[in-house]
């Protein structure tokens, strides 16, 4: 199966200190790679630096397309959308307003009111809601509205930031289902970083595991589901 992000000697600093080192990361087509490692291992600052969004080094191949020059809005209009840690919805805007952000982007006007119609399928909450402040949303509303944005650009990829981080167990597991369903049904691609180690690998079906910004093994999901020695020494199970 083809590649549709494919990262090569990839490199990240914040100010003088260095926190990725050479990582190579290939993302098979309509697939769910998972990124695990202890904190501060550089999960997030792959996901930032896959995007442009901090200083960086490597080069960074979607589709086919060098994108390591190209601006984070430019990545997203090519079809990479991500849920960022923290939800990232905008708290003082309504939940109709928040996915309708999308259309500034998007020239596909009725493409993109059908896949807000998806997104109210997939997230009936969010209709019941459609005009509530954001920043008043339950936490698990919020991360179905943060996934729900996400989709509205139409992504091909889509890079999502500890989807379960402060969320009851129920609503983990609606998301992740929901998830499922995306990259099944829609055939998009994704790379998940995710402290939920154990329910990241029921997800993904290749993970990568990181420690202290460099990457330390990868391969199928059942790798290391299945390895003991493997899963407590780099994700404490």
């Amino acid at each position: 199966m083809a590649a549709i992000l494919d990262v090569k000697g990839l490199s990240a600093w914040y100010g003088p200190i260095r926190a990725l080192y050479d990582l190579d990361l290939t993302i098979e087509q309509g697939g769910v790679t998972a990124l695990l490692g202890a904190n501060g291992a550089g999960k997030t600052t792959t996901l930032r630096a896959i995007c442009n969004m901090t200083r960086r080094a490597g080069t960074t191949t979607f589709d086919g397309k060098d994108i390591s020059k190209f601006t984070t809005e430019d990545i997203v209009r090519l079809g990479i959308g991500q849920v960022p840690e923290g939800r990232g919805t905008f708290t003082g805007l309504s939940v109709d307003e928040n996915l309708r952000l999308a259309f500034h982007i998007r020239k596909d006007r009725a493409e993109a009111m059908r896949d807000m119609d998806l997104v109210f399928e997939l997230f009936p909450r969010l209709k019941e809601r459609i005009k509530q402040q954001a920043g008043t949303l339950s936490g698990g509303e919020q991360q179905m509205l943060a996934v729900g944005r996400a989709l509205m650009l139409a992504p091909r990829l889509m890079l999502l930031d500890e989807p379960s981080f402060g969320l009851a167990p129920l609503i983990v597991q609606e998301i992740f289902r929901i998830l499922k369903r995306i990259n099944v049904e829609k055939k998009v691609s994704m790379l998940i970083v995710e402290q939920n180690a154990a329910l990241a690998l029921e997800l993904a079906d290749h993970v990568y595991l990181l420690e202290t910004g460099r990457v330390v093994t990868q391969g199928p999901s059942e790798l290391v589901k299945n390895d003991e020695t493997l899963r407590k020494a780099y994700l404490g199970y």
